[in-house]
């Protein structure tokens, strides 16, 4: 039995995951709860225009205490449901926390840069990037929650806990309609033609 397999059994069977979800979600109700006091105490905690447009209603950080947290457990419970049986000790796959790392880390870093241009006023650019990844959305996928739970914790600082649920959802649909349904039937005309391509040549050659 190689070591990763012992160290997932070790480090992180159900029980774990569990605990360790309860620590993660604290340290995230407890960071935006002081990201709301410190905003309450140095001007007042703000509002944000949906889609940045003042004819949009505007929406208080405040939620984003609520949201923030019981968003984070159900996502990290929706982790645990597709990683573990229920009568199950460990893991189906000993290997699925540095998948689901890396699926987290890029949407943590997808948020961020897009956090970053809208702040510079580079919308145009921040445009580009959701059109940008709508192409990553055929190739991967990015509606997996520790994607989502990634991107809204990127960009509460900036836009509050709401707004990146509101988008974040909206990315998730568009992403499991493009990987799950549109992703395949090309991939299936695609070896269609090919194949009929195949044929044609071996007719033109015999």
């Amino acid at each position: 039995m190689n070591s990763t397999i012992l160290e997932t059994k070790e480090y992180m069977n159900q029980k774990a995951f569990s605990r360790n979800s309860l620590y993660f979600t604290a340290v995230v109700a407890i960071s935006i709860w002081a990201l709301l006091a410190w905003d309450y105490f140095h001007g007042g905690v703000p509002s944000h225009h949906f889609l940045a447009r003042e004819e949009m209603p505007a929406i208080s950080n405040w939620w984003g205490g609520v949201l923030l947290p019981l968003l984070t457990w159900f996502l990290l419970y929706r982790i645990k449901q597709k990683n573990y049986d229920p009568n199950e000790e460990y893991a189906k796959s000993p290997d699925f926390l540095r998948r689901e790392f890396w699926g987290f880390l890029g949407g943590l870093l997808f948020g961020t840069l897009l956090s970053v241009l809208f702040s510079l006023g580079q919308t145009d650019l921040a445009g580009m990037l959701m059109l940008g990844l709508l192409m990553v959305a055929f190739l991967f996928p990015i509606y997996r929650p520790e994607c989502l739970l990634g991107f809204v914790l990127s960009m509460t600082y900036t836009f509050g806990g709401v707004l990146p649920t509101i988008i974040g959802l909206l990315l998730c649909v568009i992403g499991l309609v493009l990987y799950g349904y549109i992703r395949p039937a090309v991939l299936y005309l695609v070896s269609k033609g090919v194949l009929l391509l195949s044929l044609y040549k071996q007719k033109l050659n015999s």
